[in-house]
C-alpha cells in the first residue's frame, strides 16, 4: 500500500509534534476496523479515543494522533501530539485536499447522497485513481477524515456533505473545494431544526459556496424550491445545471421507463440526446443517475464509458439494495427483500413505494399460494411537529392501492397504522425488536417485502431478521438491485 502521510508531512501539516520517524498508509478513528499500518486519530465521541491509543498501537497503528499521552502508553511512542485532536484531523484533510490534483465532487440533498456518490464511484473507477467516502462519512470529522484519507495520486474524489443543523455545510464544503457540487433533492428531513423545507433548501444550497473557480452547481430542478438553488449558484457565479423531469432542466428527463430489474431514461443534454439505464428500478435512482451523469460530463471523465458501467450498478445496503431470500432450498422458493432501513423521510418513503410496487410477486407457492406487496415502515425521525399528521399522509400515496399489508414500527408511525383499511392493516409495534421477533409468521414464499425506515427505529432489525430465516443466505439480484 502506499504512504498516505509521513511523519513530517502530518507534523507539517498539523502544527503537531511526534517523536522519531514513521509513515502511515491509512487514518482511522475506530481500532475494530483499523489497519496495520493506519495513522489512529483518538477523536472524543460516546468515548474518549485517548482509551484505545494503547490497543491501536498494538494493532499495528503507525502511529495516534493525540492531544495527551494516553493511559498505558509510552511517552517515546510513535505519538503526533497537538492541542485539538478534531481540529488537527481538520487540517489533515485542508492539506490532502491541498495536494491533490484530483477532480473533486461534493455531494448532498435531503436523500439520495449515499446512493449518488456510490454511483459515482462505481462509474469513475474504471476511468482514474477514485477516492470516496467510506459509508455515510459525511459531517463535522466523516469529512475532513474523508479527505485525509485521499492518496496525493488521486485522480476523481466523491466527497459526502451532509446535516442536521443550519451552517453545517458551508465549513465542509469550503473544506473540500469540490469542482462539482451536486444538491440531489431537496425534501421535508430534519424540520426539528429548521423552521420550513425553504431554510432546508437554503441550507443544500450552501455547499455551492465551496466551488472552485469556474465550479459546477449540479441541482434538482424538480423540486419546488429549485429556485433558491438556482439563485444561490449564480449568485456565486457557478456554471448551473438543473437535472430531472422539469422542461427547463439542461439534463432532463424526456422519458422515464421503470421495470422490476431497471430504469430507463431517454433525454437530453444542453439539447443532446441521450439514453442511460440504470441497474435498478427507481424514479429516485433515475434522478440520481442523472446528477451523476452530469458530474461525470463535467469533471473530464468519458460519459459513454459511464453509461455502460452505470446499468450494472447495484445500490448500497440498507439504501434500496434488493435480494433474494431462499426460505425453501428444495423448491427454491423464498422471498425478494428490498433493504431500505437506513434512512426515512416522506419524500424517500414514496419513492420505496414506488419500487416495491413494480417488483413482481410469486403465486402459487407457500402456505397462502398468493404472493403479496408487504412493507414494514418504521418511523421517520427529525420531522418536526407536524411528524404524525406526515406519518398518516402516507396513506394518500397511489402506491398503496397495490400493497397488501403494512407493518407498522414505532410510536410516529402508529399514525399511519390508524388511518390503514383493516385490509392492508398488518401488526403495529412499538419497537423494531418485537417485529423482528415475529418475522418467521408474517411472510411466505412469493412475497415481495419493503423495510423502510429511518436508522434511528432499527428495523435494520428486522432486514437481519428475515436474513436469518434464509437456509442458504441472501443473494443479490445479479440484474437490477434495488
Amino acid at each position: 500500500m502506499s504512504v498516505v502521510w509521513t511523519a513530517e508531512e502530518a507534523r507539517t501539516a498539523t502544527g503537531g509534534e511526534t517523536p522519531g520517524d514513521w509513515s502511515a498508509t491509512g487514518v482511522s478513528i475506530d481500532t475494530r476496523t483499523l489497519q496495520p499500518g493506519d495513522l489512529f486519530v483518538a477523536l472524543k465521541d460516546v468515548r474518549d479515543g485517548h482509551d484505545f491509543v494503547a490497543s491501536a498501537l498494538d494493532k499495528g497503528a503507525a502511529a495516534a494522533l493525540v492531544s495527551r499521552v494516553p493511559d498505558g502508553v509510552a511517552e517515546d511512542a510513535p505519538l503526533l501530539m497537538v492541542d485539538d485532536v478534531l481540529g488537527a484531523l481538520e487540517k489533515l484533510g485542508q492539506a490532502a485536499r491541498a495536494r491533490t490534483n484530483a477532480k473533486v465532487i461534493g455531494v448532498t440533498g435531503s436523500a439520495g447522497k449515499t446512493s449518488t456518490k456510490e454511483m459515482l464511484l462505481h462509474v469513475l473507477q474504471g476511468q482514474g485513481r477514485t477516492h470516496a467516502a467510506e459509508a455515510s462519512y459525511n459531517n463535522h470529522w466523516g469529512v475532513p477524515l474523508t479527505l485525509a484519507r485521499m492518496p496525493a495520486d488521486t485522480e476523481f474524489a466523491i466527497i459526502e456533505i451532509g446535516m442536521n443543523h443550519p451552517g453545517e455545510i458551508a465549513p465542509l464544503t469550503r473544506l473540500a473545494r469540490p469542482h462539482v457540487a451536486i444538491v440531489t433533492t431537496v425534501a421535508v428531513a430534519h424540520l426539528e431544526a429548521f423552521a420550513g423545507v425553504e431554510e432546508i433548501a437554503k441550507e443544500k444550497a450552501s455547499i455551492f459556496q465551496g466551488l472552485e473557480p469556474e465550479g459546477h452547481a449540479i441541482f434538482n430542478a424538480d423540486v419546488e424550491t429549485a429556485p433558491i438553488l438556482n439563485a444561490v449558484a449564480k449568485e456565486l457565479g457557478a456554471h448551473r445545471i438543473g437535472f430531472g423531469e422539469h422542461g427547463d432542466a439542461a439534463l432532463r428527463a424526456e422519458t422515464l421507463t421503470l421495470t422490476a430489474d431497471a430504469s430507463v431514461i431517454e433525454g437530453r443534454f444542453n439539447g443532446a440526446p441521450f439514453l442511460l439505464k440504470v441497474g435498478a428500478p427507481g424514479r429516485h435512482f433515475a434522478m440520481n443517475a442523472l446528477a451523476a451523469m452530469g458530474a461525470v460530463a463535467t469533471a473530464g471523465a468519458d460519459w459513454d464509458v459511464a453509461a455502460c458501467d452505470l446499468a450494472t450498478w447495484h445500490a448500497p445496503a440498507g439504501r434500496g439494495q434488493r435480494e433474494t431470500l431462499i426460505l425453501d432450498p428444495v423448491e427454491d422458493q423464498g422471498i425478494e427483500l428490498i433493504d431500505d432501513a437506513f434512512n426515512a423521510n416522506p419524500a424517500s418513503v414514496a419513492a420505496a413505494f414506488e419500487v416495491l410496487v413494480k417488483v413482481p410477486v410469486e403465486d402459487g407457492i407457500g402456505r397462502i399460494a398468493r404472493g403479496r406487496r408487504i412493507a414494514v415502515l418504521g418511523d421517520m425521525l427529525e420531522l418536526g411537529p407536524d411528524e404524525m399528521q406526515m406519518h398518516a399522509d402516507l396513506i394518500q400515496h397511489p402506491a398503496m392501492a397495490d400493497i397488501d399489508r403494512v407493518d407498522c414500527v414505532g410510536p410516529r408511525m402508529r399514525a399511519l397504522y390508524d388511518v390503514l383499511p383493516s385490509d392492508k392493516r398488518g401488526r403495529w409495534v412499538e419497537s423494531a425488536e418485537e417485529l423482528a421477533a415475529e418475522v418467521h409468521h408474517l411472510i411466505d414464499a412469493g412475497d415481495v417485502v419493503l423495510v423502510k425506515g429511518s436508522k434511528g427505529s432499527k428495523v435494520s432489525l428486522v432486514v437481519t431478521a428475515l436474513r436469518k430465516l434464509a437456509k442458504t443466505g441472501g443473494r443479490q439480484k445479479e440484474e437490477g438491485t434495488v
